[in-house]
């Protein structure tokens, strides 16, 4: 009786600490988008150096995800979970202390590199904790509290900027990341992955690949599409990202093996987890500043009436892990992405410089429960995609992806935005977000296609003896 007990206990407290370190991960995507004029007040910069606030972060999470993941599956998952925690908790620190713009990127740089050993193990974590059958409400609410995060940045970000300080929104991770340190010591069990040696050479490939990218992306407005730094990043950043998939089909331990996509569930979610962040990143960013910029709203004001969006995650999110339980996770994750491209589009058609909110709240509480129907079926599925002793690997890539998506879709849209329209007027900054917000939905909505490429269903059980067969092999070498 006191066994199983203690696994449930055990499981509770993995399920508090990983959702509570996922939240200050996910949450410092899109926290600094409301604060984005008061740090332009007190820092200074121009639009390029606020948007290196914003990627500065996603792009080193990104990048270094899949390596982080690589860490904890050699080191201990535990171990480095609490390292990236203590990196991200300092950061955190580091980034409200700022004394410039450019300290700010730097420390949002280091931020992200924490975030980038500390996420990943979330889920594998977890997973370890909790028994299959109750995977999928335990993944539900993980995602639920992830997605509130993404969605509620704006909102939280905007509160403490205009009631305290914009450097608040940074210090709040701190008390968080000193509270779940000692935690995560005693309530986690320590596990491991292959020991497989790390892979330098694929790390070096996809940060490389992916910051040459993203950085022609976003000085494509500013220099020229055809000036040479921009043509020199973007040409160099697709080379090495090539580079990065050969090396994924050829090495001998690459950090990302290319075999994984072959599982028709593993390629289709992360598609189409790419395809979600690209367009979702990026049309909360503009959003979030037209309604303030256009519509007047403060930023306690914007991120209020952004809560439909942003609040449906809690409420749907475990109900889509149950769901997703009982007739798996394609129709939901597939369901969720149509509903939140409809949403983006239904923005696209309605915003205007003095749209009313009521106009806009049924795209707000359509985009709201899009997103949370996608964010507990997907985490399912990837994890059990892959056998345990991948898991890790597999957790990285998904969020890695996740990550890149956010840093392409701030580039690509506010490139967009920049090209059709601009800060000048009202009516201006209307004429870049219509064609920015069309392709914002355009992308979740080819997301939602690439979802269909999941299997149907399989049933838990088998997939679990499947997965430990598959494992045997591998604990007696």
């Amino acid at each position: 009786m006191n066994q199983p007990a203690a696994r449930r206990g055990s499981a509770a407290w993995a399920l508090v600490i990983t959702s509570v370190a996922g939240f200050m991960a996910a949450l410092d995507n899109l926290v600094v988008t409301t604060a984005l004029p008061s740090i332009r007040e007190d820092l200074g910069g121009a639009l390029h150096d606020l948007e290196w606030t914003v990627s500065a972060y996603t792009l080193t999470f990104a990048v270094l995800l899949m390596f982080g993941a690589a860490l904890g599956d050699r080191f201990g998952r535990r171990r480095l979970f609490g390292i990236g925690l203590a990196v991200f908790t300092g950061a955190s620190a580091a980034a409200a202390l700022a004394p410039g713009i450019d300290a700010l990127i730097a420390a949002r740089a280091v931020q992200g590199v924490g975030a980038a050993i500390m996420m990943p193990l979330t889920l594998t974590l977890l997973t370890a904790a909790v028994p299959a059958a109750r995977r999928g409400m335990a993944f539900g609410i993980w995602g639920a509290v992830n997605g509130l995060a993404v969605a509620a940045g704006p909102l939280i970000g905007g509160t403490l900027t205009e009631h305290i300080s914009w450097q608040w929104i940074f210090w709040l991770n701190v008390p968080l990341g000193l509270a779940l340190l000692p935690l995560a010591r005693l309530r986690l069990a320590e596990s491991y992955g292959t020991g497989a040696r790390l892979d330098l050479a694929g790390t070096l490939l996809a940060s490389g690949g992916l910051f040459g990218i993203v950085y022609g992306l976003i000085r494509g407005p500013i220099d020229g599409w055809t000036s040479a730094t921009v043509l020199t990043g973007l040409i160099a950043g697709a080379a090495l990202i090539g580079g990065f998939v050969h090396h994924g089909i050829n090495g001998k331990a690459p950090m990302l093996p290319m075999r994984l996509f072959r599982d028709r569930a593993f390629s289709g979610i992360n598609a189409a987890s790419l395809l979600m962040f690209l367009g979702m990143f990026g049309s909360i960013f503009l959003l979030s500043q037209y309604m303030q910029g256009v519509l007047g709203y403060s930023p306690t004001e914007a991120g209020l009436r952004m809560l439909p969006w942003t609040g449906m995650p809690m409420l749907v999110a475990p109900l889509a892990g149950l769901l997703s339980d009982r007739i798996g996770g394609r129709p939901v994750v597939a369901a969720g992405l149509a509903l939140q491209a409809i949403g983006l589009a239904w923005f696209a058609i309605v915003v205007t410089p003095d749209v009313s909110y009521a106009a806009q709240l049924p795209a707000l509480i359509v985009s709201g429960v899009g997103m949370a129907l996608y964010f507990a079926p997907a985490a399912n599925i990837v994890m059990s995609s892959v056998r345990p002793s991948e898991q890790g690997i597999a957790s990285g890539a998904n969020n890695a992806l996740r990550e890149v998506g956010g840093a392409l879709g701030v580039a690509v849209m506010a490139s967009i935005f920049a090209a059709q329209g601009g800060y000048g007027s009202a009516q201006q900054f209307v004429d870049g977000l219509v064609p920015a917000l069309w392709v914002g939905a355009g992308m979740v909505g080819l997301g939602a296609l690439a979802s269909l490429f999941i299997p149907g269903r399989r049933s838990p059980g088998r997939r679990a003896d499947a997965t430990e067969e598959a494992e045997r092999p591998l604990a007696t070498v």
